[in-house]
């Protein structure tokens, strides 16, 4: 009987459920997350936005107070350096990835595609130590920015005073809970948050910009204090200098190329082969990256604007009342306490929203990679204990930054960084290996892909050297999962790792069919040479006593060893 190796896609077995007691009945209850499932329905693209804007637009919740911090008077400029490489960068480069990994595994997968072998994990390993420190940090920082948006209200103040620490770890824990109980991203309930969120923000810098057009006054002492610097190519100097801090503008790109799998492309779409290109869902996941760039773009550059007219140095400095929460702190101080509560409100319940997606983001890349590398033990297939171990993280982490927005603004930025420079360097390979001499124009491309990975190369050195928080607590998860998946790979060595088994041809299955619930000794061998059997067959006979008939499969092994579960 043969049995060979085919090229088949693989597919990882359920990891093995745990019945023990009341515990584990609680904890491995559920579909192993390393089981692929496809999306019960897909929906338009303008509701999928709302889906990635809950992480991309509730950065709008402290990114003015952070600018303000790191540039004061340049905020403005620099704000507009970080508006252009939106839009000349990251769209550019997600969409190219949308179009190379719409089956929503974003930039990872597609470097993973690049690469083959150790050399592939070990990269993706990094990956994901700087992608934890992403997801995480925006589970941290948003519940520590909603818990300062709920300290600052005149009216929770009197109730909760200025405990944001003990706030942070009680929406964190709040959080968790949520995802213990069962949560599922419903595009409904996120759209209902964010779009209220988007036409307060817009409400509050609308009237904001009407005062600056009444007090010139204002615009004159901002201008004076921007030509401080020097001529206007000074100034864009020093905004691109000062541009890296801001980075925290640029998140959310690879959330939206995380939701392509809910996109709707239509009858075309679903019709297609398994294996083409989902044309119109990568036409509509384009649009929704363009839109989502063009409406954060207009709300950054106007909060900058009128954050650094209209709210003093001393209000957003460290310890000030706009420090984290700018336009909370013009909604209250310029329309009034039961406008700008609402506003808290608002903006409270999408920064949490924001976390739970980046909790949603973590339970989907983690079971993806890990279980499939041989390198995590089976509990990390399933839900609720891998929701308790981001619990813990996120405390510690909170207990170490003890809930500081702005410190926590670095990691933030620096994981954001991380992703898109490897985005970018995956789209620049991708596009060199695609290019010929029959198409020149293909190297042009080429080239400006490259140029883009430059520029995101230097604003991921620049935020490193001014703030390496981010590198710190990244390369402790880099660290921590390289050891613990090391540990795990070793002692994972001697599962059985055949996932699944296919017939090389009708024989060889009649053949198995026949041997079926028989007693019959299977002899895996390497040379398919009868005469190799029969000699192999003698050996056999000489050491062991048998019993029934034996069967020979011959065994073709993959030279790939970096792989932990094949197909027979």
């Amino acid at each position: 009987m043969l049995l060979t190796l085919p090229s088949t896609s693989i597919q990882v077995p359920e990891a093995k459920r745990r019945r023990r007691n009341a515990l584990d009945s609680f904890l491995f209850s559920g579909r192993p997350l390393d089981v692929p499932e496809s999306a019960d329905h897909t929906h338009p693209w303008y509701l999928v936005l709302w889906l990635t804007g809950v992480d991309y637009f509730s950065t709008i919740g402290y990114q003015p107070g952070i600018a303000l911090l790191a540039a004061g008077a340049l905020s403005v400029p620099a704000t507009g350096i970080l508006v252009l490489v939106t839009i000349l960068g990251a769209v550019p480069i997600y969409s190219e990835v949308a179009a190379r990994s719409y089956a929503g595994q974003g930039s990872i997968a597609l470097l993973e595609n690049l690469f083959t072998g150790w050399k592939s994990k070990i990269f993706v390993l990094i990956l994901l130590g700087f992608a934890a420190t992403d997801f995480v940090i925006t589970m941290t920082l948003s519940a520590a920015d909603a818990a300062r948006h709920a300290t600052q209200n005149p009216y929770l103040h009197r109730f909760i005073g200025e405990h944001t620490l003990d706030v942070t770890l009680v929406l964190l824990l709040l959080l968790a809970v949520v995802f213990l109980v069962g949560f599922r991203e419903a595009i409904v309930v996120v759209a209902a948050t964010t779009i209220p969120y988007i036409a307060l923000n817009v409400w509050v810098l609308v009237y904001a910009a009407s005062l600056v057009f009444r007090r010139p006054e204002v615009l004159t002492n901002w201008t004076r204090l921007l030509h401080a610097h020097g001529d206007w190519t000074a100034i864009f100097i020093a905004s691109a200098l000062v541009f890296p801090k801001l980075a925290l503008g640029l998140s959310g790109f690879e959330t939206g190329v995380s939701v392509m799998p809910l996109v709707e492309g239509g009858h075309d779409d679903n019709d297609a082969d398994r294996d083409e290109a989902p044309v119109r869902r990568i036409r509509n996941t384009r649009k929704l990256l363009v839109t989502a760039a063009a409406i954060m773009s207009v709300l950054l550059l106007l909060s900058s604007f009128v954050s650094v007219l209209l709210i003093p140095e001393a209000a957003y400095r460290d310890g000030g009342p706009a420090n984290g929460r700018a336009i909370a702190y013009l909604a209250h101080e310029i329309i009034g306490n039961r406008f700008g509560s609402l506003y808290d409100l608002s903006t409270i319940l999408v920064l949490w929203l924001a976390g739970a997606s980046a909790m949603t983001g973590m339970l989907n890349l983690i079971p993806r990679y890990l279980p499939r590398f041989g390198m995590a033990p089976p509990w990390v297939a399933y839900r609720r204990p891998l929701v308790l171990l981001l619990l813990a993280i996120d405390v510690i982490v909170t207990l170490i930054f003890k809930a500081d927005v702005d410190r926590q603004g670095s990691a933030y930025a620096t994981g954001v960084l991380v992703l898109m420079f490897s985005a970018a360097v995956a789209v620049a390979l991708a596009l060199w290996r695609e290019s010929s001499r029959d198409k020149p124009l293909s190297y042009a491309k080429t080239l400006y892909f490259w140029l883009v990975t430059v520029v995101f190369a230097y604003t991921l050195v620049a935020n490193i050297f001014e703030r390496p928080d981010g590198v710190i607590i990244a390369s402790c998860f880099i660290i921590l999962l390289l050891t613990l998946s090391g540990v795990s790979r070793y002692y994972r060595a001697t599962e059985m790792r055949v996932s699944e088994f296919e017939f090389t041809d009708d024989e060889s299955e009649r053949l198995w069919d026949s041997i079926r619930d028989e007693k019959v000794n299977l002899i895996p061998h390497h040379a398919d040479e009868p005469h190799y059997r029969a000699e192999l067959k003698k050996k056999i006979q000489h050491h062991f006593k048998l019993h029934g008939p034996m069967a020979f499969l011959y065994v073709r092994l993959s030279d790939n060893r970096s792989e932990f579960y094949s197909c027979l």
